[in-house]
């Protein structure tokens, strides 16, 4: 039906309202048509957009689940290994001396028999004198295995980091500043003094007069 049949009543008339009734545009359906296609195409990358996004925080917060459980098993295992250590250094503390220990039994054994022996046989200073020589060598051999050093310095030069002067002597026969007589022996452990030599040192017998 053409635009004039329709504005026309039914007695062949025109009709004016109809002539001014607008009238839908056609060919503006069809190209918005192919906007609504676009506009869905733009909505359909925006999704695989947002999956791959999501997919990528997915994977970022599984790795940092993995290096947070990564660090607390590390941190886990340090302190095992400081708890250990400790236990290592408070073993050491209470047991350095162990060996040792175990080498003075031996003396301390010869020292009771000795005394048991002296109330058996009072007088017999021999047997007395012959067990005590014995506990003397086997305590020296036991220091000695312990790194324990004695230091006998009589005849040697006085030396202030090794020797502490009770007094001084005069004397024609030693220098001035030698040890003339040690009225203590000192003991060193593995090059450290534990205890200075007492001695007496000699100075020249004319000096103070």
């Amino acid at each position: 039906m053409s635009q004039n049949e329709k504005s026309q009543t039914p007695h062949g008339e025109r009709d004016p309202a109809a002539e001014n009734t607008q009238q839908p545009d056609i060919e503006g359906i069809q190209d918005g048509s192919e906007d609504y296609v676009d506009a869905g195409g733009a909505s359909a990358d925006s999704l695989a957009e947002t999956e791959q996004l999501q997919g990528e925080l997915d994977q970022a917060r599984a790795e940092a689940d993995q290096y947070r459980d990564q660090a607390v098993r590390a941190m886990a295992e340090m302190e095992n290994v400081r708890k250990r250590a400790q236990r290592d250094v408070e073993s050491a503390r209470k047991f350095a001396l162990e060996k040792f220990a175990a080498d003075l039994l031996g003396v301390r054994d010869s020292l009771e028999l000795g005394l048991k022996a002296a109330e058996e046989h009072s007088g017999d200073y021999e047997k007395l004198k012959e067990g005590m020589d014995m506990t003397a060598r086997m305590l020296a051999s036991s220091m000695d295995k312990a790194g324990v050093e004695a230091i006998d310095p009589e005849g040697e030069a006085f030396n202030p980091e090794l020797h502490e002067a009770v007094s001084t002597q005069p004397s024609n026969e030693l220098p001035a500043n030698t040890v003339a007589a040690v009225m203590q022996k000192g003991y060193m452990l593995n090059g450290r003094v534990l205890r200075a030599a007492m001695v007496v040192v000699a100075k020249p017998a004319d000096q103070g007069k």
